[in-house]
C-alpha cells in the first residue's frame, strides 16, 4: 500500500498543474503527420535554412487524480510553451508529445505510462523534426527538453544521427528513468528506451541542463552530468520558478 501511495504522489507531482495557454500570433499550430503518430506542433519559422530550435514537452497528464492512467495526456501545465514562446530566435518549434492535443489511431495508454520513451515514441518525434527540418532547409538544429521530454531529446539525437543535433539542452530534466523509478520506488517504465544504454553516444554531443533546486521529482542525484554542465535554479521547482530561464546564450 505504501508503494503504491508513493507511485501516486509522485505521479500527481510529476504531471499536474497549470491552466490553458494562448500561444504569440506569429506561431502557427501545425499537426505533424508521421508514420508512427501525428503530433501537434506550434511553429515560428522565419528565417530558411537556418537552424531550428526544437522544444520538446514533457510526459504530459499521464495519470489521473487517482493515480491511474488517463484517457487524454495534453499537459494542463504551461511551463514548456511559455518557455518556448519567450525565445526570440527566428526558427523556433514547439512539439508535443504522441496524443497530446491530438490524437492517432495508434493512441493507447502505453504510450504516456510505461511506454511513453518507446523505440516508435522516439521515431515519430525524430520523423517531425526531420520533416520540419527539411521543409524549411534547416541542417542544424538544438533540442531542447522539458522533464521527460529531456530524454526523448536525447534518445532521437543519439539514435538518429542524421539530423545533426548540435546541442542538447534539458529543463529539470529526466536523463535516466531506471535510476528515477528506483529511486521514487515506482514501477519500471518496462516499454521504453532509456538513455543511459547509449551513455557513449549521448557524451559526445553538446550540452547544458538546468535544474531547480526545489525540485523533488528531478533531484541531483538522479542527474548523471558533471557540475560544469549543470545549473541549478535556487528558487525554481519542477513546473515552478522558471519565468526568468532565458535560453539565448546557452545555444
Amino acid at each position: 500500500m505504501t508503494r503504491w501511495l508513493n507511485f501516486k504522489l509522485i505521479l500527481l507531482m510529476f504531471l499536474t498543474g497549470g491552466c490553458a495557454y494562448t500561444p504569440p500570433s506569429n506561431y502557427a499550430r501545425r499537426v505533424v503527420e508521421t508514420p508512427e503518430f501525428n503530433l501537434m506542433s506550434w511553429q515560428k519559422l522565419e528565417q530558411p535554412g537556418a537552424e531550428i530550435t526544437f522544444y520538446i514537452e514533457g510526459d504530459g497528464h499521464a495519470f489521473n487524480a487517482n493515480g491511474f492512467a488517463s484517457k487524454d495526456p495534453t499537459p494542463g501545465q504551461t511551463t514548456m510553451r511559455k518557455i518556448a514562446f519567450r525565445d526570440l530566435a527566428p526558427n523556433v518549434v514547439y512539439l508535443a508529445r504522441p496524443c497530446q492535443f491530438v490524437s492517432s489511431p495508434r493512441c493507447e495508454k502505453k504510450y504516456w505510462t510505461t511506454g511513453r520513451f518507446a523505440p516508435e515514441v522516439i521515431a515519430a518525434e525524430a520523423s517531425a523534426i526531420r520533416k520540419i527540418m527539411q521543409a524549411n532547409r534547416s541542417s542544424s538544429a538544438v533540442l531542447v527538453g522539458y522533464s521527460g521530454g529531456a530524454m526523448v531529446a536525447g534518445l532521437i539525437a543519439v539514435r538518429n544521427p542524421d539530423l545533426h543535433i548540435r546541442k542538447i539542452i534539458t529543463v529539470a530534466g529526466l536523463l535516466e528513468h531506471k535510476n528515477w523509478t528506483a529511486y521514487h520506488k515506482v514501477p519500471p517504465l518496462k516499454d521504453s528506451l532509456d538513455l543511459s544504454d547509449y551513455q557513449e553516444a549521448f557524451a559526445k554531443i553538446p550540452q547544458q541542463h538546468f535544474l531547480g533546486a526545489k525540485d523533488k521529482i528531478i533531484v541531483r542525484d538522479l542527474m548523471p552530468v558533471s557540475d560544469k554542465k549543470l545549473i541549478v535554479f535556487e528558487n525554481a521547482s519542477h513546473s515552478e520558478g522558471w519565468d526568468e530561464l532565458d535560453l539565448k546564450e546557452f545555444k
